[in-house]
């Protein structure tokens, strides 16, 4: 079995018009075991900036951590928030330093360029090679379920409530055949002026 799935979990993200959504599972578990409902992998970022981070769940914890320190001293020296683009330059950065002992994380970033609202989703793999993705990127234990809903349901240019219609049910019917994710699951629709936060009950079991 790979440490990349022991905890379990799964996220996307989609781009639509002048939007962009994230979202992911809830459960943290050890294999089968579950042991909370109410694990966050997604953080925020910027204002219109989000990632996800799926796999272990103490690389996911320290990553966090260690992006939110980066971020922090970019904006005190630059004096502005930080790029999407820019700041998955920074994630790749983070994760080849440490390739040799690598993090066992795969990160998505999701947000909205501040002056074009232009939608952004990069995805990588555990020692930081990104893959910027003009569509859909998913990572974590149901990624094969998930590209089948996504390469199904996504269409060009949704609005935001029909890019959350698209992410949620992709989700949901995505970690229903997988046993180390699911258990509930939050959505993030980022557009220009606001962000929309919206979990989903789903199956418990």
């Amino acid at each position: 079995m790979s440490i990349m799935s022991y905890n379990g979990g799964s996220i996307v993200a989609m781009a639509g018009k002048n939007c962009v959504a994230i979202a992911s599972d809830k459960r943290f578990g050890i294999q089968y075991s579950t042991v909370s409902m109410e694990f966050p992998k997604i953080f925020e970022m910027g204002p219109h900036l989000y990632l996800g981070l799926a796999g272990l769940a103490t690389d996911v914890q320290t990553v966090s951590q260690r992006l939110r320190f980066r971020l922090n001293l970019y904006e005190l020296q630059e004096n502005r928030h930080i790029k999407p683009k820019t700041f998955s330059s920074m994630v790749s950065n983070l994760l080849y330093e440490r390739r040799f002992g690598p993090y066992f994380i795969e990160p998505i970033i999701a947000g909205l360029d501040p002056k074009t609202s232009e939608p952004f989703v990069s995805v990588m793999d555990l020692i930081g090679q990104p893959c910027i993705s003009k569509d859909f990127a998913v990572v974590g234990t149901a990624n094969e379920q998930l590209y089948g809903m996504c390469e199904t349901l996504w269409q060009p240019d949704l609005e935001p409530n029909d890019l959350f219609e698209t992410i949620s049910q992709a989700l949901m019917n995505a970690f229903d055949r997988d046993s180390y994710s699911g258990w509930g699951a939050v959505v993030y629709i980022i557009e220009k002026d606001k962000v929309t936060v919206k979990e989903l009950k789903t199956r418990m079991d």
